[in-house]
């Protein structure tokens, strides 16, 4: 049965996602890389990049469930790139090069159609513009009976949660503070959506915490 889940998803200790002020130079907004030093270091990160080596403990067995077992992958417009308002181009393809690391069909939430991109390796970026529930759809159909992650940013997990349509998700607790930023859980009760804690382990890097509804 396909359930939707969050994986690997970094927030600080005062409970942000994201720094402020994304932009090409600070993707995940400033100060927003400290957030995943413990995923930097893994083998699947750097397998990720090309390149050998990483580690192989606990942050490693997270950060492969963070992209193991999903047949479709949803994110927000923010998480695509740093563009606002209708696309100027096709230029822009994304973060990740020209084989990014889904190898499955990503539906990106925005507000400006665009027609679908295709990428090296199995990823098409579809673009959606009718909702949060319309991409889920979209998205449950195409993963074939694997799970759907939802992708970020904070925003969209945001949304998805209060609409209670997320079942799991693995969060990276990191040892740092941004002050500012993107808050993950503002206003939200968790405990009021049915979810508690399944498990917790804690690294040098991270505490790895998975809630479960």
């Amino acid at each position: 049965m396909t359930r939707v889940r969050v994986a690997g998803f970094s927030i600080s200790l005062d409970g942000f996602g994201a720094g402020p002020e994304q932009s090409l130079e600070d993707p995940l907004g400033k100060r927003g890389k400290e957030l995943h030093e413990w995923f930097f270091g893994t083998r699947s990160f750097r397998t990720m990049i090309g390149q050998g080596g990483g580690s192989d403990g606990v942050d490693e067995r997270y950060a492969a469930r963070a992209m193991t077992g999903f047949g479709a992958f949803i994110m927000g417009r923010n998480m695509f790139g740093p563009g606002r308002g209708p696309w100027l181009d096709g230029a822009w393809k994304g973060w990740w090069g020209d084989d990014p690391p889904f190898h499955a069909p990503v539906y990106v939430l925005t507000h400006h159609a665009r027609a679908p991109l295709e990428m090296a390796g199995g990823t098409t970026f579809h673009f959606v513009t009718d909702g949060i529930e319309a991409a889920l759809e979209r998205a449950r159909a195409a993963a074939g009976g694997a799970d759907v992650k939802i992708g970020g940013g904070v925003s969209t997990v945001r949304r998805y949660l209060q609409a209670g349509l997320i079942d799991e998700m693995h969060l990276a607790l990191s040892p740092t503070v941004l002050g500012q930023g993107e808050a993950l859980f503002a206003g939200i009760d968790l405990p009021g959506l049915g979810f508690s804690v399944s498990e917790h382990v804690a690294t040098e890097l991270a505490t790895h915490v998975v809630l479960r509804r």
